[in-house]
């Protein structure tokens, strides 16, 4: 028997099944995110550890990676992140379409790891706003899984009108990112 796994409140009856249009949207968002990898140092070996057969991303409906930011929704910031590379990072993040989510992998994505020094950016977060962290030096790939799982619960609920709020807009303008 196939289990296929919650479907989102509604009516059903015999030969059909009703919901409304967010929570379709919402499940689809889920279960069908591209990420792109921006993987600079051994917290992207993990990663591709996770992309393999014995943990299979796929089965979570992201095993089409994105390199090109035009065309991804969900933004895998994996190992040490350089200051000079901040303003790239932030760059590609911008290129994004919306909506659009960030895992920040590793202790040094999260927050500098172990390189205290005057070249580390300290955290992804002190250039783009970061939905989801990751801990670990570096984090197994079940630990990677279960960012990309709360980043599915939150495409799941997200609402449709939420990115258009003033408080998503404030918290945008707070990294210094234009909203259209």
């Amino acid at each position: 028997m196939v289990n296929t796994g919650d479907k989102p409140e509604g009516f059903e009856g015999e030969g059909f099944f009703a919901t409304s249009l967010g929570k379709v949207i919402g499940l689809a968002r889920a279960n069908s995110l591209w990420p792109l990898p921006f993987a600079t140092s051994c917290c992207g070996i993990e990663f591709m550890a996770t992309m393999a057969s014995n943990y299979d991303l796929g089965r979570f409906g992201s095993e089409r990676l994105s390199f090109s930011p035009r065309q991804a929704d969900l933004l895998m910031v994996m190992g040490t992140i350089a200051k000079k590379m901040a303003p790239v990072l932030k760059q590609v993040y911008d290129q994004m379409a919306e909506p659009k989510w960030v895992l920040s992998v590793g202790a040094c994505a999260c927050s500098g790891g172990i390189f205290d020094s005057y070249s580390v950016l300290q955290g992804i977060d002190k250039v783009i706003p970061v939905d989801v962290y990751v801990p670990g030096c570096p984090p197994r790939p079940e630990q990677i899984i279960e960012g990309l799982m709360k980043i599915q619960e939150m495409a799941k609920g997200e609402s449709l009108r939420r990115r258009d709020s003033d408080e998503y807009k404030r918290m945008l303008e707070s990294y210094h990112i234009e909203t259209s």
